[in-house]
């Protein structure tokens, strides 16, 4: 009798989505007083939070999607297209997790593959030829890991994206609304302005894959969420984003028309503080913004 091996594409969506189901289980809501970081990590998780098409409707009005990349398909998990802020013609970009079980699975719960990294770049490039700043909304575990998507070139997609947004000559503001998951956020991630929602998180791994490697134990998930210093007021005291947005009491899941009006002013804000900087100025900061990241000094060689 031949053993059936196991597909690990199917473990890995049986977990997001086991994970997703304790998360609703969970009814979370903010308690008074500032949120750990593991609690920080249940409130970006979720389901009830506003995802990307939820932030269209309530800050862009004249939306019209675009599809695929032009090269092999199209990609749900991430969705790009053409509006208008405050009157002004734009480009949306973002990750879609979706509600229903259904619509998570068409979804593929938010983690794109090549295709999806290669639509968005496509849409950055159309605001670039017509003039049109670009909004990217993170919300991603992180890239999807299928043997598919590495066939495809996930890893090339990722870094060939990052390339390119280094170098738009349109402004970029990128705000992180939900989980923020390695490379597959960092994809859509790298702007002249960085937002987080209060009670979003931006980390290289999941707080769960950490503990895993480290103590060998997803049970360890919480001491690896407080290690790894993946809350917005950690990433804004290490100089990673540029602002935190505030959520309404309880969380975003509680008022989505509220946490609208928060990020509304914000992004508005920001388009404003860099919309008039000559285009080889703000690439130039753009470029340091991101190469001054994980710089460190050797005290002790310099003290010598």
């Amino acid at each position: 009798m031949v053993e059936r091996k196991k597909d690990p594409e199917a473990d890995s969506i049986e977990e997001i989505h086991r994970r997703l189901q304790e998360s609703e289980a969970a009814n979370l809501t903010a308690e008074p007083g500032t949120p750990n970081a593991w609690e920080r990590v249940k409130l970006a998780r979720h389901p009830g939070r506003p995802y990307t098409l939820d932030y269209i409707g309530l800050l862009f009005t004249d939306f019209f999607e675009i599809h695929g990349d032009r090269r092999f398909g199209d990609d749900p998990a991430i969705v790009t297209g053409f509006a208008h802020f405050h009157d002004e013609p734009c480009v949306v970009i973002g990750h879609q997790k979706g509600r229903t079980t259904k619509q998570r699975q068409q979804r593929n719960f938010g983690m794109p593959k090549p295709e999806g990294y290669r639509k968005a770049l496509r849409v950055m490039k159309l605001a670039e030829k017509f003039h049109r700043p670009v909004f990217t909304f993170i919300d991603t575990p992180g890239a999807y890991p299928g043997i598919d998507a590495e066939e495809r070139g996930q890893a090339e997609a990722i870094a060939y994206s990052l390339r390119e947004m280094a170098k738009l000559r349109v402004p970029v503001i990128v705000t992180v609304t939900g989980e923020g998951g390695s490379g597959g956020a960092l994809a859509i991630g790298l702007g002249d302005r960085v937002m987080m929602l209060e009670n979003s998180i931006y980390s290289v791994i999941s707080p769960e894959g950490c503990a895993a490697i480290l103590w060998r134990d997803k049970a360890f998930a919480e001491n690896a969420a407080h290690a790894l210093r993946l809350t917005a007021p950690d990433l804004l005291e290490f100089g990673l984003i540029d602002q935190i947005v505030p959520e309404p009491e309880g969380g975003a899941h509680l008022n989505h028309e509220e946490t609208g009006g928060y990020l509304d002013k914000c992004l508005s804000d920001a388009l404003g503080s860099v919309r008039d900087l000559g285009c080889d100025k703000r690439i130039a900061l753009r470029y340091d913004k991101f190469r001054a990241m994980g710089r460190f000094e050797d005290r002790a060689r310099l003290a010598h």
